[in-house]
């Protein structure tokens, strides 16, 4: 059995990160098996090496290796591309094709981004795994096949088969062992090492002298998080090796091929809202809303108390919970309204002139209509009314209305056709 060491020189892996040790090692321990393998990292972080080293150290390792980008290939196609098809299955089936799991027959498959399987293309997969047999598009014949599956994704299986975007089936079929990638920014000591080999290769390919950092540009890549991994930073190298014409790099020059420096540091803050943060919005204005009504329900109630008896200490004796809820500490203020006291509590209407409230005791029951009237006011009202408002002060500007309201551009133009504004 060949060392991790020897591996890495092999296949031209960079880095002495114990966790890609303990994969590179997992790998070589799992290639003499058949055993169905899953890879799993973020994207750039070098997943392909791991099914090219399993079937080199393998028994098949004569036979093909078929590498296959699942996210690249259309939805309406992918079964052709994998299991082959007849002649006139389809339109544009002129004749009859071989699949990948028939050309690669005794060899190795390697499933790039398997999470972006369709459902229907994964009932297929299950069945190669479960017993080798697999039928082309549009035929009723099964075929058989001896082919080890290696997949990889960056796609978070759990979340997948939660949503229903992926069986549970099959990822247990494909994950018999699972080899994990670490990401670049977890291999702080490869980094620097990494972008010297980098430096290095592109210096020789465009026969220029090799770029170097100095202590502080060091000290900037370590920093960056580098979402892009092993890609991004073979990228950086590149772009600096060829457009820079000073060949020692400091952090002021690097910083420029850095994008969004601020942002990609190891302590992010995303402040980007989602729309269930939009919607956590809603809910709190809608419970205001709601305990609004509720106070003047209260408040309602508390006036016609007084309208009925018209003894202050009375009501404030009956009625000393209401008056603890709608006001608080206030409420051991001198609380000694009369009836004539009633005419405060008259609101005038948008553009109207105050009204002056009546305070005949017979005519109680028309003043608890009008009151009754204006809380019937509902939500869908004040939604509306807080929506043209806002158009009206920002001279139709929706960007503008949307951002003070706290919602996207889109759910306001939503609302802007909901309500026919």
């Amino acid at each position: 059995m060949e060392s991790i060491q020897a591996i890495k020189q092999r296949f031209g892996i960079i880095g002495n990160d114990p966790k890609l040790n303990r994969a590179i090692e997992k790998a070589i321990q799992v290639a003499p098996t058949d055993i169905s393998v899953l890879v799993t990292g973020e994207s750039g972080v070098g997943k392909e090496s791991i099914p090219k080293i399993i079937h080199q150290l393998s028994h098949r390792k004569h036979g093909k290796y078929i590498a296959v980008n699942c996210g690249a290939i259309p939805e309406g196609t992918i079964d052709s591309e994998l299991f082959g098809h007849e002649k006139g299955a389809f339109t544009g089936a002129t004749s009859t094709r071989s699949g990948y799991f028939e050309v690669a027959d005794g060899g190795t498959i390697f499933l790039d981004e398997v999470g972006e399987l369709p459902l229907t293309t994964q009932v297929r997969l299950l069945r190669v795994l479960e017993n080798g047999e697999f039928i082309k598009v549009g035929s009723s014949k099964v075929q058989k096949t001896n082919v080890r599956i290696v997949a990889a994704t960056n796609v978070n299986m759990f979340e997948a088969i939660k949503k229903e975007k992926f069986r549970e089936d099959l990822y247990y079929r494909l994950s018999t062992i699972e080899i994990n990638l670490p990401a670049l920014r977890e291999r702080k000591d490869d980094i620097h090492l990494l972008f010297r080999k980098f430096a290095s290769d592109f210096a020789l390919k465009y026969k220029m002298p090799t770029v170097k950092l100095t202590d502080d540009a060091v000290g900037l890549l370590l920093k960056y998080r580098w979402n892009g991994n092993i890609r991004q930073l073979r990228n950086v190298a590149e772009q600096v090796s060829v457009l820079e014409q000073n060949r020692t790099i400091n952090s002021v020059t690097l910083q420029n091929y850095l994008p969004n420096t601020g942002n990609n540091l190891p302590a992010i803050v995303n402040n980007t809202k989602s729309e269930s943060d939009f919607s956590s919005e809603r809910e709190i204005l809608y419970k205001v809303l709601f305990d609004m009504k509720s106070d003047l329900n209260d408040l309602k109630k508390l006036t016609m108390e007084l309208m009925k008896t018209g003894s202050a200490s009375d009501v404030k004796k009956d009625n000393e919970h209401l008056i603890q809820k709608i006001y608080g500490e206030d409420k051991d203020q001198e609380f000694e309204p009369s009836v004539e006291d009633l005419s405060v509590l008259s609101i005038p209407a948008h553009n109207e002139e105050p009204k002056e409230i009546i305070t005949d005791v017979d005519d109680k029951y028309h003043f608890a209509e009008e009151i009754e009237e204006e809380e019937t006011l509902s939500l869908h009202d004040k939604e509306l009314e807080l929506i043209k408002k806002s158009l009206e002060r920002h001279s139709g500007k929706r960007k503008l209305a949307a951002a003070e309201l706290g919602i996207s551009e889109r759910t306001l133009y939503r609302k802007i056709k909901q309500f026919d504004l």
